[in-house]
C-alpha cells in the first residue's frame, strides 16, 4: 500500500513542496514542530533509510542541504537540526527543523498549527532563499 508520501509525490494529496528533482522532493510538515519544519523524501518507496543504496543516501543528504541553507537563511535560527524517526510514516524521510536550542528537536511537545495562508508564506520564503 503506498504511503501518504508517495501519495504526496503522485499529486494525490497536496503539499507545500520546496523543492523537487526526479528523485527527491521537500515539503513542509503539516504538523511542525517548528515554523519552517520541512521533510525531505526520496521519491523511491523505501521505509528504512538506510536500506537505500549508498549513492541514494547520499544523494538525499546533498539535496537535503540546499533545503536546510535555504530554511537557515528564511528563520532566526542558529542551525537548522536533522532528525530521522522513521516511526510515523513507512517511507524513509529527514525532518529539517530551524533551531536555537536543543529542546527545539523535542517531537514531544505540542505541534504547531499555521493557516493556509501562513504555510503558502513560509513555503515562498525558504523557496526565495533556495
Amino acid at each position: 500500500m503506498a504511503s501518504i508520501f508517495t501519495k504526496i509525490i503522485q499529486g494525490e494529496i497536496p503539499a507545500y513542496k520546496i523543492l523537487e528533482d526526479d528523485n527527491f522532493l521537500a515539503f513542509l510538515d503539516v504538523f511542525p514542530i517548528a515554523k519552517g519544519h520541512s521533510l525531505v523524501i526520496p521519491k523511491a518507496e523505501v521505509d528504512n533509510i538506510f536500506d537505500l543504496e549508498d549513492t541514494e543516501l547520499a544523494q538525499l543528504h546533498i539535496f537535503s542541504k540546499k533545503v536546510a541553507k535555504a530554511i537557515e537563511k528564511s528563520f532566526d535560527c542558529k542551525k537548522v537540526g536533522v532528525s530521522v524517526i522513521g516511526l510515523e510514516v513507512p517511507h524513509a524521510h529527514i525532518h529539517l527543523i530551524p533551531m536555537n536550542s536543543v529542546s527545539d528537536m523535542n517531537f514531544a511537545k505540542e505541534k504547531l498549527a499555521f493557516q493556509a495562508d501562513e504555510m503558502k508564506e513560509i513555503q515562498n520564503l525558504i523557496i526565495r532563499n533556495l
